[in-house]
Formats: structure tokens, C-alpha cells, sequence
């Protein structure tokens, strides 16, 4: 029997099972057949994935390096007109843009996840984050210190797991508010909705700026858990996931890494020393 004939055969008994198969994932193919890649991006994510009202394309961190992978993957493929398409993403349906193929690369501040797993695939990693708590009240910097309070968070994160998770570790009695966007977080500490806002530092950091009277404002030095950010990718897609690997080893390994941070951040953050550490360990080699 030919492979084909196998494939049919499974096929036939999967329908007279009443079961789906996955699809069977080739996305380099179709980025040479379009000559475009597509990039997901969300527009409420600064500093890594964000769009400004004017701006004519997305920006942030993980957005200049997705352009990197694709700048690499021109030569790396063989598709000298490569073309970057945006696909605006949400926090709730972001891992369906890429499970459904509406999208090839997920490029935002993505921490990866064994259950995610199960969804999509991962990259190597591309920044390490952790959650913090913003609020006006610079001694509301631990968990302890929430009893009785409203907490704001991102609805769907990794940071609603781990808050939801540590407060009841804890035994801690207090109020979650969900968020759809980390612009309406901002918006429940102006008005006084909640106490505090529980997101990663690095967005806290940026969100600041657009509070009403961001000097009242404070950030927990310490970090309330560890965010491992990569770009999300179709599922069981190997060959596509070796060649962003690809990329970004070779981004890593050559140095890239500082100018493209500068780009993003403008003089606004340095790149710190844990986050050096992260690409001189995750370059894998040729």
C-alpha cells in the first residue's frame, strides 16, 4: 500500500470514527508558495508588541525580532521577495491565530507553557520576564499584603494562573479583576477599582507613563514569578520550527541581539544581564 493509500485508509476511518485529524502542518511550503510570512502581533502589549493609533506597522521588542527571523529566513528559504504580513492578535484568541493557521509565528510577549504545548509549538527562547505588582501603594509589593484587596490582571495569562494560584497557596482572601486589555488594568487603579495591577515588569514599566498621575504609582521590586517568553508556532510544523530556531540562534550567536534592542527601546531600558545570559545559553549550534 502507497503512502498515499495509508493516508486515505486512516482518513476514511477517522470519519467513520467520528474523529478529526490534526492538519498536516507545512509552512514553509505555503510561505514560498505566497512569498509572505505572517506575522501575529497584539496592540496592547508594549514594549514588546504594541501599535501606536498612526503608526503604519506594529512595533516592540518581540516584533523586531520576528523581523529579524524573517530577514534571515529570506536567505535561509530561498525567497529573496519575502514579504511580512501583520495579523492583529487578542490575548483570548492568540493561540487559535496560530493553531487555525491564520498566522505563522505568534510575536508578543508569549510565555511558554506545558499546556500550551498541547496547542502550539515553541521557539527557543526569545526574553525572560517575571509578574510584579503595580499600585499606589509602595509597600503592596508581596502577595501577603493583598488580603482583602482587588487585584487587576490580564484575563487568560499566565499571570492569572500563578496570581489565582498563590493566593489560595496562601490562603489570602482577596478579589481578582479581570482585565481585557492591560490598558483597561491601568484604567481600574486610576479610578480606584482596584488595588493593584499584577502583570509582567516590563509592561508594568511602560504602562506607567499613561497613567493619570504616574508619580503615585509604584512597582514591587520583586519578581513574583518567572515568565520564559518564545514565539509561538503551528503545532507539529518541525521543519518550520528548525528554521525560526535557525534564525534565531544565528541572531543570538551574531551579535544581533543589542541593536535590535536598542530599536525597540529607543534608550529607554538597557538589556540586562539575566536577559544576556538567556541568548548566550539558548543559541543552539550549528
Amino acid at each position: 500500500m502507497s503512502g498515499k493509500q495509508s493516508l486515505g485508509v486512516i482518513a476514511a476511518a477517522a470519519l467513520l470514527l467520528g474523529l478529526t485529524l490534526p492538519a498536516l502542518a507545512d509552512t514553509i511550503d505555503k510561505i514560498k508558495a505566497d512569498q509572505t510570512i505572517r506575522i501575529a502581533y497584539r496592540e496592547d502589549a508594549p514594549p514588546f508588541s504594541y501599535k501606536d493609533a498612526n503608526a503604519a506597522e506594529p512595533a516592540g521588542y518581540i516584533v523586531e525580532m520576528c523581523r529579524a527571523v524573517a530577514a534571515k529566513l529570506k536567505d535561509d528559504l530561498g525567497v529573496p521577495s519575502l514579504k511580512v504580513a501583520y495579523v492583529p492578535v487578542t490575548a483570548a484568541n492568540r493561540f487559535d491565530a496560530i493553531a487555525k493557521g491564520e498566522a505563522d509565528l505568534l510575536c508578543e510577549a508569549t510565555t511558554e507553557t506545558l499546556a500550551r504545548r498541547e496547542k502550539v509549538d515553541f521557539s527557543i527562547p526569545t526574553f525572560v520576564d517575571g509578574a510584579g505588582l503595580l499600585s499606589r501603594d509602595p509597600k503592596l509589593g508581596k502577595i501577603s499584603g493583598l488580603t482583602g484587596r482587588k487585584i487587576g490582571v490580564l484575563t487568560g495569562t499566565t499571570t492569572e494562573d500563578e496570581l489565582r494560584r498563590q493566593l489560595q497557596k496562601a490562603g489570602i482572601p482577596a478579589e481578582i479583576i479581570p482585565a481585557k486589555t492591560h490598558a483597561e488594568g491601568l484604567a481600574m487603579i486610576d479610578s480606584g477599582k482596584t488595588s493593584a495591577y499584577f502583570a509582567d515588569r516590563s509592561i508594568l514599566m511602560f504602562m506607567v507613563k499613561d497613567a493619570k498621575d504616574p508619580g503615585k504609582l509604584f512597582i514591587a521590586d520583586n519578581y513574583l514569578t518567572v515568565e520564559p517568553y518564545a514565539l509561538a508556532l503551528p503545532h507539529g510544523d518541525d521543519k518550520f520550527r528548525l528554521a525560526v530556531d535557525t534564525a534565531l540562534s544565528h541572531i543570538y550567536r551574531g551579535g544581533d541581539v543589542p541593536a535590535i534592542f536598542d530599536k525597540a527601546f529607543a534608550g529607554k531600558a538597557k538589556l540586562a544581564g539575566m536577559a544576556q545570559v538567556l541568548y548566550f545559553i539558548a543559541a543552539l549550534p550549528d
